[in-house]
Formats: C-alpha cells, structure tokens, sequence
C-alpha cells in the first residue's frame, strides 16, 4: 500500500488538451477536516487506510494542496435536460484533477466535487454543501455494495467555509472515482457545435481507454456503443430490481460506461410506489421511478444520434432495440432471484406484477418485503407477510401460486433457498431518513452517525448484530423527505 504522496499519475484524459477540459485550480475551503472516508475507495487507488487520517489527506482533498504531477481540469460537455438541449454545460463545481494509475493496471479518475468556480459555473458559486456531499458518497459506496455499478467515492471534506442555498450552509468537496468521467454529453457537445473531427478524437480515446476489446470488431464504434446499450441495459435493471430512483437522469448525468452517475435527489423506495418521484422540482414526473427505463431508452437515443457521424443510421436502429428485451431479461432475472427462483417459466413475470401490484395497493415496504419472505421457510413466511397487505385476498391467491412455484423448484432445500434470497435481499438500504440524520449531526459537527452509516451500508446483505434500527421500516416523516438538486 502506498503513501498519500506516493501516487502514480497518468493524465490521459488531460492530454486530449483544451477544446475537451480547460485548466482550473481549485478553491481551497477553510479549515478543511475529514467527515468519512471509504477504505474500499481508498484501495483502489492502493492508498492504505491510515492514509485518511492524516493532515495531509484533508489538505489534499480541500484543494490546499495538490501532486505536482495533477493537471486539475474542467470538463466541457453539453447535455439534454428535462428533455430540453442545453448547449454547454460542463464541471461548473467539479474538477478532474488527474487519474492515478493503479499496481493492477487500472486508471482512476479523482474528480473533486465542490472546488469552485469553473468558466461553466453560469453564475453558481462552484461549491458543494455538506448534506449533498455525504448524500453522494453514501449512494456511491452503497450502491457498489449492492452489486450496482456505481462510480465510487474517497471521502467527503468538511469546513468553516459559507455557502448561500436557501440559507447559509457549510461548504464541502466529496472525491470521486471512476475510469472515467465522459457523460453522453460529451458527444453531443462536439455534434451540435458540427465539430466531427473533435468527436472523433473524443471517440477513439473512449474506445482505446475503455472499450479495447471493441477494437477488434468490424465496426469499432457501433461495437462501443451496443456495449453502452448493454451496459445499461443491465444498470437500469438493477435500478428497478432494488429500488433506486436517480432523479435526475439528464444525459450529462449518464456516464459513457454505464454506471450510476452524479447524484443529486435520489432515493431508494421505502413503500412501494411505481410513480414515485424523488426530486421536488420534478412537477411532470419525467423522472419518477417507472419512467426510468423509458429515459434511459431516450437518453441512448440522443446519445445514437450524436454518434451519427461515425455510425449509420441502421446499425444504430438496431443496437438501440437491443435494449428493452436486454432490460427485461437483466430485470426478470434479479427479480427471481429474489424470489429465490432458480429457474424460469413463462409466468413469472406476470407473477412479479402481480405482488407490484399488491404492494403498490397496500403501501408494503419494498425492500424489506423481499428480505422477510426469505426469513423462513417459504410457507411460514408469506403467513408472517399476509398482515401487511390490505387486500388480503388478493394476496392469498398470489401466495398460493409464489409457493406452487417454490414447489417446482429443484433446488436444494428450504434453508438453502432462505441462504440464497439473503444473498441478493439487502437488510440495510441507504433511505432518505437515515440519510439525514447522519447529515443533521454532521451539521452540528458529529461525524460518528455518517461513518457508522456508511459502515453498515458497505455490508447490506449481511445481519449485523446491535445495528437493527438501521433495517426497520422508516418513521412517517421520513417517507416524505423533499429532495432537490439544491446543493
């Protein structure tokens, strides 16, 4: 493991030079301190743990200080927002400060939220708040628990620095890393402004830096971007399959690899509700949480036809219908796994709509249905969740055909299906609630309740003892957070 000062620098992005990022150095914040670090994070970039906890690492991470071999740049990209084009948006608060280069080969972006102003900051103050610093590197570090891809977060910094939203806040900067940071809107930026020849470029350093093995396809670029619809494809599923809503999914917050991607108002579903809508300035509900797989679908149509200059029209056509019957199968089969099915029938899928429905009708918690129905042996275990549901009738006719079905399963016994649904059903979800009351102490200065939080989220599926009241259903208060992309 390496010292903080010990990182190998790669700038490959950088070198692309300034019509891709223009050089900005970050504004350093006031008595920067450490509010939480992941040490999963941290090993990626083969930084040992202890590395946190010195004075430099807040320095560092505060824009006090910097390597002398980092190339701190801002981004330029332009995006569809709400459905509507905007022409240049680019890092307005956020600066890709350089990629490490780690011993088993792999690039690491170190992107500093929060560092200030930018030539794209439209009249922003370039700053990260607190809460939505520690919101973005819980979702992060949570969602890579649970198996979703998820760009990944080092720490998040605190300080004495002002900050004006709808009152005075603290001003923070939260690290985060990915292999990259080029969004969908990256290449609509270069085919709006009809500069091909940058695309182009902007192409080939996607393909050879992330998508090689595309390389040796007929066609590289349409390889690169069925990979993208695949990606996503299986991103969106997991989304669905466990209850993450985004928020705001603008193509400049589709990131080219396939990952979850600049968060803002998130949420995971405390009671099942397929309209749900996590962000408080969505008044049309293009967001909400049944929309996400349409968007997603418009999103890699913009995406497609940016990329018309190197693809034609009909392969792209086709790539793009890969992506619902890809979605479907990804989603069909993480929703049997939590069922604890092992095989697959023509029904299922009318049998997982069926308990949405029933859920949906009788406000059940979504996530904690999934994990219970997998506490006992499958009969004892849909008595138990029968009180839940208004409809009590209707959920009977469900749980006689769930367990017919259990029935024609060959696999194992029921203490093995019990060890495979607690396998794949988290106990513990990163919910609003709990979000904000670790950010409410850390408000106050106590930063225990977000490091016991992340700690908890870094193991969701496993029972840990002395930590149940981070897996009990939330108060009502909690169902109702409003969350906006105020940060």
């Amino acid at each position: 493991m390496k010292a903080l000062d010990e990182l190998t620098f790669d700038n490959r992005f950088a070198r692309l030079g300034d019509v891709f990022s223009i050089h900005v150095l970050p504004a350093p914040l006031d008595s920067p301190r450490l509010v939480v670090a992941s040490d999963a994070a941290m090993a990626l970039l083969d930084l040992a743990p202890g590395e946190a906890q010195t004075p430099l690492f807040a320095e560092v991470f505060s824009g006090h200080k910097l390597w002398a071999e980092t190339e701190p740049r801002a981004m330029i990209y332009s995006g569809h927002q709400f459905g509507h084009y905007n022409p240049q948006l680019g890092d307005g608060r956020g600066l890709l400060l350089g990629e490490v280069y780690n011993a088993a080969g792999e690039h690491w972006d170190l992107h500093l939220k929060g560092a200030g102003q930018t030539p794209f900051s439209r009249m922003g103050d370039g700053r990260a708040v607190l809460r939505s610093s520690i919101r973005e590197f819980l979702a992060s570090e949570a969602l890579h628990a649970l198996g979703i891809p998820s760009s990944r977060a080092l720490c998040v910094i605190g300080s004495d620095t002002p900050v004006w939203r709808e009152t005075q806040e603290s001003g923070a900067m939260v690290l985060r890393l990915a292999p990259s940071h080029v969004r969908f809107g990256h290449f609509e930026y270069f085919y709006y402004i009809k500069q091909p020849e940058q695309q182009k470029i902007l192409a080939d350093h996607v393909l050879a830096m992330h998508f090689a093995e595309c390389l040796e396809q007929p066609q590289p670029y349409l390889a690169m971007f069925t990979t993208i619809v695949e990606r996503n494809a299986e991103l969106i599923a997991l989304w669905q399959a466990y209850g993450f809503c985004h928020g705001v999914m603008n193509t400049d917050n589709m990131s080219i690899l396939g990952i979850t991607f600049d968060f803002g108002p998130f949420a995971f579903l405390d009671d099942f509700d397929a309209n749900f809508i996590c962000n408080h300035s969505d008044h049309e509900g293009r967001y909400s949480f049944s929309n996400q797989v349409p968007i997603a679908h418009w999103n890699l149509s913009a995406l497609a036809q940016a990329l018309t200059p190197l693809i034609a029209l009909e392969p792209l056509r086709q790539a793009l219908g890969l992506f619902l019957p890809l979605y479907q199968a990804q989603y069909l089969d993480r929703m049997r796994r939590r069922l604890g099915l092992t095989s697959a029938e023509d029904g299922d899928m009318t049998l997982v709509e069926r308990l949405l429905n029933l859920m949906q009708n009788s406000a059940v918690d979504y996530n904690l249905f999934f994990r219970r129905l997998g506490d006992q042996p499958a009969a004892l275990a849909v008595a138990t969740l029968r009180d839940d549901f208004v409809d009590m009738l209707g959920f009977d006719g469900w749980a006689a055909d769930y367990l017919a079905r259990i029935g024609r399963e060959e696999q194992g016994s029921d203490s093995e299906r019990q060890a495979r649904m607690h396998a794949v059903n988290p106990l513990y979800v990163l919910r609003n609630y709990l979000a904000q009351k670790a950010i409410d102490a850390a408000e106050r200065g106590d930063y225990s309740e977000v490091r016991q939080l992340h700690a908890v989220l870094t193991r969701p599926f496993e029972q840990q003892p002395g930590m149940e009241q981070y897996a009990e259903r939330p108060p009502e208060w909690g169902k109702h957070l409003e969350i906006s992309c105020s940060s």
